[in-house]
């Protein structure tokens, strides 16, 4: 066997501290090794020639380079063994920057770990065995969970791209929480001329499968061959007969708040969730409709002129399958009851930052301006950070919206009401994105106070509400009362989160949001090949970067069916069916379901397409029948034993 070691100087960051010359020399007396080099960048364009032409003239079967991170350039150094004709799996990296000359002073000694891990890496190259890539093909169509903002425009990249989309969203409507704006920051556009066009672009997409008022239930497979069960619930009307007479809405005896208006108007038990053109759609609330309790009510049917009416309707099971899959399920807001000192549900003068947006907006179902009873409010407060940044409900995290949305609320106050006084409560103000600052300025010049320090308490004064708090900068305490308090609530996950993180083995972040695989080099790719994140459930963020994102998980999903086929990585588990009992440990710990019991064989299998070769299977399994592809026991043993004999 003929080995090749390269000691890269990676500039300073490694010959600084360790003698790289000394590592090389050491290599030489190697008996295995037939050429050992240093190179100042081993992974630049001359180095990696270098390596090539030695492969060439000294017939090289094994190469040991003793450099980086094997995150950084691993793939490099196998691409270049393989334009030489070598499996590219006959390469091992020894990381002398991260675990030898960035942690230690001491060059002596730094220079010998150097020579200990150089000789590790030797003793497991000898023993390692050509593995191979496998590909498979890759289903031409994707699917996207969540319609709001974010996942209306990845499906509609995709779609653009030539290939089929399924748009899944849980409530009946497109359109999420932007659909319930008034206007959007920072240049006070109204939201119905963003959303709008969106929305009818999308329905009218032929590539785009819209399925409203649906859940995924299932999703088994991998990377290019996802499979999903789709569960669409019935509306128990007949969308081909109904004709929006609105007939049943006038005779059905049941009101309820409307939780999709965020509690500012009731409804009918029999409604439209959305009054916007071709997104409306009529259903009935089972949870809500007296025939659904006890049967006492069947008014809707009786006075339907079409006869739409169907009770008897039922949900379908739907399968799909498709290559790639966008998370884009979104965020769900602070429920400003758990401040209980903040008075909300409490006392009607205090409301939240999204009630007051149905309040001012100018258009949907409440277009008046705000009001308390009869009167138009003339002072107004505004607080920060009503969960978030808050450590007593849990969350740390700020939401990185409210400061701006509360500076285009308190704009709009001052310009629709001159003569109000507006009064800002806040902890800090982050207005960070493009032209954000400038609006926060454009409502200090209309008059918006900015007071430094929230509440610790609001409290009834009569026909009014009382602020009690102190102020941060003057060091005094301070009591005000006003007509109408808003709570900027903060983003919170989507109550669905978890239930999707356990159906489809993703991960989440300590805050409850999805998480990246990597907050810069993989922003928007998650631990399972194939599966992408866009807009809020990954995070709290505004409109500007919800719509980047999601314009880049609609790149990294095409990229994969535009490739046509994926590569399979062969650093893989593989069972010993001599050995394994099916005992099913190691499908307990699997955190990728990349394992499965055999009913038939009580043995396991493993799916190779899902298997990330973390090892876990590996040491969990009590009869040592799961090894890992290219870090075999014998393979460990070798570089422990090398290391043993350096001491």
């Amino acid at each position: 066997m003929k080995i090749g070691v390269y000691i890269c100087h990676c500039g300073i960051n490694i010959a600084d501290h360790v003698d790289v010359e000394a590592v090389r020399d050491f290599a030489k007396d190697h008996p295995q090794v037939v050429i050992a080099r240093d190179y100042t960048y081993m992974c630049s364009d001359p180095g990696q020639d270098l390596i090539m032409r030695d492969i060439e003239m000294e017939r090289l079967d094994r190469i040991v380079v003793a450099a980086c991170s094997p995150t950084m350039h691993e793939r490099t150094f196998r691409n270049v063994i393989s334009k030489s004709g070598l499996n590219p799996y006959f390469l091992e990296i020894a990381n002398i920057r991260e675990h030898c000359s960035w942690v230690h002073h001491d060059r002596t000694r730094a220079t010998e770990k150097a020579k200990d891990l150089v000789s590790a890496a030797i003793a497991k190259a000898q023993l390692l065995e050509p593995l191979q890539a496998q590909e498979k093909s890759v289903t031409p169509s994707s699917l996207v969970i969540g319609g709001g903002i974010a996942g209306m425009q990845a499906a509609f990249d995709i779609a653009a791209s030539g290939f089929r989309v399924v748009l899944v969203e849980k409530t009946p409507v497109l359109g999420g929480h932007v659909a319930r704006l008034n206007r959007t920051f920072p240049y006070l556009e109204e939201a119905e001329q963003l959303i709008g066009p969106r929305i009818e672009a999308v329905l009218n997409h032929a590539r785009i499968e819209v399925m409203p008022f649906s859940e995924v239930e299932k999703i088994d497979g991998s990377v290019g061959e996802f499979s999903a069960e789709i569960r669409r619930r019935p509306h128990y009307v007949d969308g081909e007969k109904c004709d929006r007479c609105g007939e049943c809405l006038k005779s059905c005896p049941v009101d309820v708040i409307d939780d999709s208006n965020y509690r500012r108007n009731a409804r009918k038990a029999v409604y439209f969730p959305s009054t916007d053109g071709p997104n409306e759609i009529l259903l009935i609330d089972t949870e809500a409709c007296l025939h659904f309790k006890d049967q006492s009510c069947d008014r809707c049917q009786r006075t339907c002129p079409q006869g739409a009416i169907d009770f008897t309707q039922e949900g379908r099971l739907e399968q799909v399958q498709v290559g790639t899959i966008i998370v884009a399920t979104g965020h769900d807001i602070f429920d400003a009851t758990k401040k209980t000192e903040l008075g909300y549900g409490k006392y009607q003068q205090v409301i939240t930052a999204a009630e007051f947006e149905r309040l001012t907006a100018s258009w949907g179902r409440t277009k008046e301006t705000p009001r308390i009873g009869d009167t138009v409010p003339k002072a107004i407060a505004f607080v920060h950070c009503v969960g978030s940044r808050d450590k007593q409900v849990g969350n740390e995290y700020c939401s990185r919206v409210c400061c701006t949305y509360t500076a285009k609320q308190a704009l709009w106050v001052r310009e629709n009401i001159p003569d109000s006084e507006v009064m800002v409560f806040y902890i800090d103000v982050r207005t960070f994105g493009k032209g954000y600052e400038e609006l926060y300025e454009r409502a200090q010049k209309r008059g918006v106070i900015y007071k430094k320090g929230v509440p610790s308490e609001i409290f009834r004064g009569g026909d009014k509400v009382v602020l009690r708090g102190e102020d941060a900068l003057l060091g005094q305490p301070y009591e005000k009362a006003f007509d109408l308090v808003v709570l900027a609530t903060g983003l919170i996950p989507s109550q669905g989160a978890q239930s999707l993180k356990n159906l489809m083995k993703l991960s989440l972040s300590p805050d409850g949001f999805f998480m990246e695989v990597h907050p810069k080099l993989r922003p928007l790719d998650t631990a399972v090949d194939g599966i992408f994140l866009a807009g809020t459930c990954q995070g709290p963020k505004d409109i500007a970067d919800t719509l980047a994102q999601a314009h880049g998980a609609a790149s990294r999903a095409t990229t994969t069916l535009f490739q046509g086929k994926v590569a399979i990585d062969p650093v893989i588990a593989a069972i010993d069916e001599g050995i394994c009992s099916g005992c099913g440990i190691c499908e307990e710990v699997c955190e990728y379901a990349a394992l499965t019991l055999d009913p038939y064989r009580r043995l396991m299998t493993i799916n190779t397409a899902l298997c990330k070769g973390c090892g876990a299977c590996n040491s969990a399994c009590p009869a040592g029948a799961i090894s890992l592809k290219h870090f075999k026991p014998e393979q460990i043993i070798a570089q422990v034993y090398a290391l043993c004999m350096g001491e």
